[in-house]
């Protein structure tokens, strides 16, 4: 049978059924919800759903935890506009712009490009899923330690596109975030690092009570004390679903960049959409020659560009999982647990025996993302209205969401605690005009690039020379990482003058 066929007979299959269109509905708004609480995660709402469709058929139960996942994974950014709290690690790049979209009364607008993003990353992830599985998987099969720390190596590369306008302060506070990642048991001989003999410590200091903390608390702090004052309308903007297209239009070739990105990014196992959506981000404030405003100041193309890449990361993840057996972050993980459970076996004999099941997934990714477009728009009228909220209720409403959800990741007040420190901390850097998302960004990364710098080591026996300049891809990563340092200092354009000049001469 020809691959149209089973796509078609798919596509009957899931648009006859209507329980599982009602469990697409279902379990995108509950993602949405789910990932727009801070604290609350696709990871949680998924490892919670495998229990409850433990006695299901395949169908009904892949699908709710599909569609879950892909709503927590796009509702993240409802609270880095509103409230500058990433819903979702993967959500941190959006709060760059989103939040000062928040302030200047554009709530709505932001949300509202965010959504098409997402929508039309998701769509092309799925695309990506469909035609190029069996390619993507053998590219991403090629990853080794050494390619996978000169990966996050680039994604630290951002710290120049995220630091606002002093690049040195952004630096200290990426030294710092790097500093705290390294905080537990090594991963190679199991000693305590940095734990001053505090057993609390030994399991490291989880980045999600870090970015919790360092954004949402630190921002209430200062509204609360009253140094800065949000110069918003008390009122919704009234952008439409005509402006969110125009939007869309306007920067289509960044939307399809960012989707290539975020679909290869996302098909590589351990990495996900949070390098994904900052790498996006970079590449966004680097090729939009003229921004809607400068970036950091609420431009929508700061929006726009990593939620497109958060999404479409989504069906580049489905790929190494099906076609491999490869899960590559705790949310496939249990995907991979459930097909298991229901007796499917992913991996290199997949396509052999399962091509209809591997056609009904796209199928509902596809749908799922419609799913997500309609109750996106419709929902973000009702999130949008928090403006209404006065500060002064506003701002403790935050705080309490930030203690519940440090506590919330693993039920521990220990987590709690971290989040008032580094609340404090964050509050302290923003009254300096530190920037705070280095500082997130070089834990969340930090920890990843610890641990395959050690293991390559490892594995070539300390040779750094034959571990990184032997293998084709890492030569790739390393002349993008240079590439992109040069392309983000005035060495080449200063370079460029001087010969010009003794040309001239």
């Amino acid at each position: 049978m020809e691959w149209g066929e089973i796509y078609l007979e798919a596509i009957i299959f899931v648009v006859s059924s209507p329980r599982l269109l009602f469990l697409i509905v279902i379990g995108v708004g509950a993602g949405i919800v789910v990932g727009a609480l801070p604290g609350l995660s696709a990871t949680m709402a998924t490892a919670l759903l495998t229990s409850l469709t433990f006695g299901w058929d395949i169908y009904p139960a892949i699908v709710l935890i599909i569609s879950t996942w892909v709503g927590a994974v796009y509702g993240g950014n409802k609270s880095s506009i509103l409230i500058n709290i990433p819903g979702t690690p993967a959500a941190l790049a959006a709060a760059f712009d989103g939040y000062p979209m928040f302030k200047l009364g554009e709530a709505s607008y932001g949300m509202g490009v965010a959504t098409i993003g997402s929508f039309i990353g998701g769509l092309f992830g799925a695309i990506v899923l469909a035609v190029g599985a069996p390619l993507v998987a053998k590219i991403a099969l090629k990853f080794g330690p050494p390619e996978y720390f000169l990966l996050v190596v680039w994604g630290l590369t951002a710290i120049g596109s995220i630091s606002g306008k002093s690049i040195a302060k952004g630096f200290l506070t990426a030294c710092l975030g790097l500093a705290v990642s390294t905080v537990g048991l090594d991963i190679m001989y199991g000693t305590g690092r940095f734990t001053f003999g505090y057993v609390q410590l030994k399991g490291g200091i989880h980045f999600v009570p870090v970015l919790i903390g360092a954004f949402g608390l630190a921002e209430a702090l200062i509204q609360i004390e009253g140094r800065r004052k949000i110069s918003i309308e008390r009122k919704v903007d009234v952008s439409t679903l005509r402006d969110y297209f125009l939007a869309f239009f306007k920067q289509i070739s960044l939307t399809l960049r960012c989707s290539i990105i975020g679909s290869i990014i996302g098909a590589i196992p351990g990495i996900g959409g949070e390098v994904a959506s900052i790498v996006a981000y970079d590449h966004a404030k680097h090729s939009v020659k003229n921004p809607s405003r400068p970036f950091g100041e609420g431009a929508y193309e700061g929006v726009l560009a990593p939620q497109t890449a958060n999404n479409a990361a989504v069906g580049g993840a489905i790929i190494p999982l099906l076609t491999l057996g490869i899960p590559g972050d705790a949310v496939t993980a249990i995907i991979l647990g459930v097909l298991f459970i229901h007796g499917i076996r992913p991996g290199p004999l997949f396509f052999s025996q399962g091509k209809s099941f591997f056609a009904i997934i796209v199928v509902v990714l596809i749908l799922t993302h419609f799913a997500m477009l309609w109750l996106g728009l419709i929902g973000n009228r009702m999130f949008a209205s928090i403006i209404k909220v006065p500060i002064p209720i506003l701002m403790p409403i935050v705080v309490a969401l930030s203690v519940v959800g440090s506590f919330a990741i693993q039920n521990r007040v220990f987590d709690v605690y971290m989040m008032l420190m580094f609340g404090i901390i964050g509050y302290f850097l923003k009254k300096e005009d530190y920037p705070i998302g280095p500082l997130v960004l070089g834990i969340i990364l930090g920890n990843m690039a610890d641990g395959e710098l050690r293991r390559t080591l490892a594995l070539y026996e300390n040779e750094i020379f034959r571990a990184f300049l032997t293998r084709p891809i890492t030569i790739i990563l390393i002349i993008l990482i240079l590439l992109t340092i040069l392309s983000k200092s005035n060495f080449p354009k200063k370079f460029i003058v001087t010969i010009s000049s003794k040309f001239r001469k």
